[in-house]
């Protein structure tokens, strides 16, 4: 294409023919090499956990001794994610040219963003930063998962930068030249072992840590930044008989279908009020969609008070509770529903008291 082409186009003297094209097969692609469900042994209860955290969009913690497979599940969430729609498709891609990060030869970033950056990695490398500042890895993660593998081994100033866009879903980086504003709605996954030697609880392995490196160890994680966690949720030594059962598990096409299908049901609840999961309502908005009856509110009350839940945990226990709800088609949030919410903020006691 010549520039008086594209003169003549803007001109209207004679017209660029509009190339179409088909994108259904292009994005059907996108699951071909996607790690599957089926092929971690046993864990139940935590494919459980994170079929919620994809279904409303929800941050995950994972507490568990070495070897029990936390960063084997983690890698497959991609999995179970709905794909991209072409708009998003257009935001990933976008965000990952101006980092100079776009892959060759392909001009449209069509699987969910999956980073996970090194403990090691800086505040700036997390947020951005540079003279002309750069997308970090949390806007890197736009549309799709940050994971935060061994977690209380990152920099306390490096969590601490999580804080503000964990909850407004972008992030703003100053410098002298330029004040640029980068989106960074992502999920979050976090895995991290009990304590230092990493057996604490664990029935197989005594701990060797002393109670002050247990409390050193976990103070590494700030309430503020707990807090914003949806969902924590131990993950337990696998059993024999489950790693040595030839059965099959359930696939992450199956449990796809069912993410896709909450998914509609919040996409079709909240039309016109620009947000598409249940993680995003705010306080306004939990009153209209999280309504509890009598028997509800006593049982998270109870919690509330036993456990010493703050306001933010309070709220974000309603949000896990209506994502459990839409996974069973429930119009309305039940007893059942938000005791397991409650299930996966235990560890608030447990781990970090």
């Amino acid at each position: 294409m010549s520039l008086k082409t594209l003169c003549d186009h803007f001109c209207g003297i004679n017209k660029i023919p509009v190339h179409t094209v088909d994108l259904t097969d292009y994005f059907a692609s996108s699951a071909a090499n996607v790690l599957d469900f089926c092929d971690v042994k046993g864990q139940e209860n935590v494919k459980r956990a994170l079929e919620i955290a994809a279904a409303g969009n929800h941050n995950i913690l994972l507490i568990g001794s070495p070897g029990t497979g936390k960063t084997m599940l983690a890698q497959r969430m991609p999995g179970i994610l709905p794909d991209l729609t072409f708009d998003e498709a257009l935001e990933v891609t976008k965000i990952h040219s101006i980092a100079g990060l776009l892959p060759k030869n392909e001009p449209l970033i069509i699987n969910r963003p999956f980073r996970s950056p090194h403990h090691t990695i800086s505040a700036s490398g997390l947020s951005g930063g540079g003279s002309i500042p750069k997308p970090g890895e949390l806007s890197l993660a736009h549309n799709g998962i940050l994971f935060l593998d061994e977690l209380p081994e990152f920099r306390r100033d490096s969590l601490e930068v999580l804080r503000q866009p964990l909850e407004d879903g972008q992030v703003t980086i100053s410098r002298v030249n330029a004040t640029l504003t980068y989106p960074c709605n992502i999920m979050l996954i976090a895995s991290m072992n009990p304590c230092k030697c990493g057996y604490f609880g664990d029935s197989r392995r005594q701990c060797t840590c002393t109670p002050h490196q247990i409390n050193q160890y976990r103070s590494r994680i700030s309430g503020p930044l707990l807090d914003r966690i949806d969902i924590q949720v131990e993950v337990p030594s696998v059993d024999y008989n489950d790693l040595s059962s030839t059965e099959k598990g359930e696939t992450s096409s199956v449990i796809k279908e069912r993410v896709n299908r909450t998914r509609k049901i919040q996409l079709e609840r909240y039309k016109g009020l620009n947000i598409y999961s249940n993680s995003q309502l705010d306080a306004g908005m939990l009153q209209k969609f999280c309504p509890l009856g009598e028997a509800e509110n006593a049982i998270l009350r109870a919690a509330f008070d036993n456990l010493g839940l703050s306001a933010r945990a309070h709220s974000r226990i309603l949000k896990v509770a209506r994502t459990i709800a839409d996974l069973e088609g429930a119009e309305n949030i039940s007893s059942a529903h938000i005791a397991e919410a409650i299930q996966y903020r235990s560890l608030d006691r447990k781990y970090f008291e």
